[in-house]
């Protein structure tokens, strides 16, 4: 059962949004036609006309900046490194242009789910947590089994669990479509009108679509609750949990982060600190990377439709090195 503050929130927040559209002129779907090719979004989606004054304690740009070091990545990526504390764009490449996000859509996930949520709650999954698509990253969620939220979002954000995706969703929204509009009036708030989201797990959608700049908004969001960062910062994780006859699961897997993993190392003087990887075949290889410098300011990178897994951590590499130029 859902408490009926909860369903306040949501009210409020459905409600905010609308007025919010209905007077806002810098919201740009209005105007850009949406159009779709082999799989991805084309680059008419490209969206050059940004309110630059959105808030005065945010990073904004409409240009490319090549950064101290020129950092190059590849020709279909778009990237972009920003310093949270003093809102500044230190690189960034195409970071308007519409793209599938794939999984870094979970932030925005977590994000509505802590902000609307109680952690402590108990999810009841339904029938939908085994309606994924074949090949779908899942953490083993069956109908009827009984998790917390807080439970939930570890195996969302660590593990990249679409299962765990769709039993936060239905919990907090009602249902998958619930959620998606809280989804995207949460994004609206935070000033991401670039954006569209159709589901909390990021499995491609024609209507499911974000920007770098807007993910990078999202996240600076999230990385205000304490919850995310703890989460988004461990390496793995086990738990227990029961299932529909009440008997224990356990439930146990490692961080999808390479960084965090060990496999890559940020540059001299950067430390990673969390972040969220993402990759379905019409997305590309996609991932978002918080990081602190030697004096503890922290920093968010992201990049999307990076051709390869590898490729993708070594770009981002590059752009931190932009944070001891």
């Amino acid at each position: 059962m859902k408490c009926t503050s909860r369903h306040l929130y949501q009210n409020i927040s459905i409600f905010l949004c609308l007025v919010f559209l209905t007077f806002s002129c810098g919201c740009a779907d209005k105007n850009i036609p949406h159009k779709y090719d082999t799989g991805n979004i084309s680059v008419n989606n490209r969206v050059d006309n940004v309110a630059l004054s959105f808030a005065s304690d945010l990073a904004v740009t409409n240009d490319n900046i090549a950064g101290k070091n020129n950092t190059t990545i590849e020709e279909e990526s778009a990237a972009a490194l920003f310093d949270v504390n003093r809102a500044n764009v230190l690189y960034s490449k195409d970071i308007h242009e519409r793209l599938y996000p794939a999984s870094l859509t979970k932030v925005l996930t977590a994000l509505v789910a802590i902000k609307y949520g109680n952690p402590e709650d108990v999810i009841t999954c339904s029938d939908n947590v085994t309606k994924l698509e074949s090949g779908a990253s899942t953490c083993g969620l069956k109908p009827g089994d009984q998790l917390t939220l807080n439970q939930a979002l570890h195996a969302l954000l660590i593990h990249s669990s679409n299962d765990a995706a769709v039993a936060i969703a239905e919990h907090v929204g009602g249902s998958i479509e619930g959620f998606s509009t809280l989804m995207n009036s949460e994004a609206t708030l935070l000033g991401a009108t670039n954006s569209h989201f159709v589901n909390p797990h990021g499995l491609s959608d024609n209507d499911h679509y974000t920007t770098v700049y807007d993910l990078y908004l999202i996240t600076n969001e999230a990385i205000k609750y304490p919850l995310f960062n703890e989460i988004v910062a461990m390496t793995e994780y086990s738990t227990v949990f029961n299932d529909k006859s009440g008997a224990e699961k356990e439930m146990s897997f490692g961080t999808t982060n390479l960084f965090l993993h060990g496999d890559y190392s940020a540059p001299s003087g950067v430390t990673v600190i969390g972040g969220k990887t993402g990759t379905t075949n019409a997305a590309g290889n996609c991932l978002i990377i918080i990081a602190k410098d030697a004096s503890g300011n922290p920093y968010i990178g992201v990049i999307l439709r990076c051709s390869q897994r590898t490729l993708v951590n070594e770009e981002m590499i590059d752009i931190l090195r932009e944070i001891t130029s």
